[in-house]
């Protein structure tokens, strides 16, 4: 019982005289929580660290020995060894903070779309056989490349991105991350894509790459704050990826490439159309120019958005007499062409804030759907030269079917030249043809 009441009475004279004191706190980072070397331990550490550095910082007012034992290092075994989770536990929290401002700097999910209509061009430009580890290669060098371009541009527009509501939290805007720091991430992930698609796929491919981050960086971006046409801009940047893909998967730039980057041009304008529609007010506070905002009716943004819808309708039939699809391909594209396109005259013909974000809901479904089928409806090489020539089969098969023939033919007489009598001289045969005006011998059969 004594022992017991004077351990508690001394622990509370421990925590007493370190409370007293001061606290003196030191930060690394603002994402995360330290200890005090005074013995006071900030929010971020767990019971156990507070109870293990208030009663080894202390000094002990008491003689004895076996309470500071009992209340310090030794009271549990694995207290020794928290330190050292501790820096773990921060380190992995410092990787997950930059994890995220790296996430959201690339703007992943806009990135990996960019990716999604890379591989499709690969596997479109790939003919018989698709191969996988360049299109691992060739994916992951136009993500490289997206996150750089994505990055510088969040860089250049800080300022326009603190004023809008929709961008104010991303990480440089709210200071998550410092603005070299944010320039050195972009420009080392955008060269190494570059280079990455330089030695596993092609030339070609890289300078595309490059080329299209050059025009998104430093072209669409500043075009944003000083013309309406930035949006025609921002369309032939989305246009380029599928183009690189089928570069990186054939080594040329053929016309049955162009109908995919075609496809994603004519499709950006409807979307970012209804996007602005529905960020008007967000743009405008930001200081962009945007073809809405001059359009205060919104009567000519609708009718963009509707023309553009139309342009996408023959290019399923397109596909399928170029011999990049089947014929269900044609099919399907003019449906779900014919939806968003009903859903742009929608938007044209009673423009409100429900009817745009029901045609930019029908843009998010087209991409996806068309992307598909036309991966699972493609038609190979080999199915490319069938369905061009359809008289092809008839003429092979007619002529395998000569050969057969004529081989039966050649064997029968083979065998009815070895199984005839060689019963005369060769000298009877030869009087017969070469000199006709000669009479026939008498053992020549007429």
């Amino acid at each position: 019982m004594w022992r017991n009441s004077a351990t508690l009475s001394f622990s509370s004279k421990l925590l007493s005289s370190s409370s007293s004191t001061k606290p003196i706190y030191f930060h690394y980072a603002s994402a995360f929580s330290f200890f005090s070397p005074n013995g006071v331990v900030e929010p971020g550490l767990s019971p156990f660290y507070q109870r293990f550095y208030c009663s080894s910082a202390a000094p002990s007012p008491s003689s004895s020995s076996d309470s500071v034992i009992k209340l310090g290092f030794f009271a549990d075994k694995s207290d020794a060894f928290r330190p050292l989770s501790s820096k773990a536990r921060d380190a992995i929290q410092l990787a997950r903070h930059y994890g995220q401002c790296y996430w959201e700097l690339s703007k992943a999910r806009l990135s990996m779309l960019v990716v999604a209509t890379s591989g499709t061009g690969y596997v479109l430009g790939s003919g018989n056989s698709v191969d996988l580890a360049g299109l691992c290669f060739t994916c992951a060098g136009t993500m490289m490349v997206a996150a750089s371009a994505n990055s510088l541009n969040q860089v250049f527009e800080i300022n326009n991105d603190a004023k809008m509501k929709r961008t104010r939290q991303r990480p440089l805007p709210s200071g998550r991350i410092a603005v070299p720091h944010a320039v050195t991430w972009a420009c080392s992930v955008g060269f190494a894509g570059t280079a990455l698609l330089a030695c596993k796929a092609n030339m070609l491919a890289a300078g595309l790459a490059a080329s299209n981050l050059i025009l998104y960086a430093f072209v669409y971006t500043p075009l944003k704050q000083i013309h309406p046409v930035n949006t025609w801009v921002g369309a032939v940047v989305g246009a380029i990826p599928p183009l690189l893909g089928w570069a990186a998967a054939s080594g040329q730039v053929s016309l049955n490439g162009l109908i995919l980057p075609a496809a994603l041009y004519f499709w950006q304008i409807p979307h970012f159309m209804a996007l602005a529609y529905l960020c008007r007010d967000d743009y405008a506070a930001g200081g962009y120019r945007m073809f809405s905002l001059a359009d205060p009716s919104g009567e000519r943004t609708a009718a963009v958005a509707f023309r553009n819808c139309l342009y996408l309708i023959p290019l399923g039939f397109i596909t399928y007499d170029w011999g990049v699809a089947s014929g269900w391909f044609c099919v399907e594209s003019s449906l779900i062409t014919l939806a968003i396109s009903a859903a742009a005259f929608s938007f044209y013909h009673d423009r409100t804030t429900q009817k745009a974000r029901r045609m930019f809901y029908a843009s998010l479904l087209y991409l996806p759907v068309f992307l598909s089928g036309l991966l699972f409806h493609r038609l190979s090489d080999d199915q490319q030269c069938l369905a061009d020539n359809p008289d092809r089969i008839v003429e092979l098969s007619s002529s395998s079917q000569d050969l057969v023939e004529s081989g039966e033919d050649f064997q029968k007489k083979v065998r009815h030249f070895v199984a005839a009598p060689q019963a005369h001289a060769p000298v009877a045969y030869a009087s017969i043809a070469p000199f006709p005006f000669l009479p026939v011998p008498s053992y020549v059969d007429p």
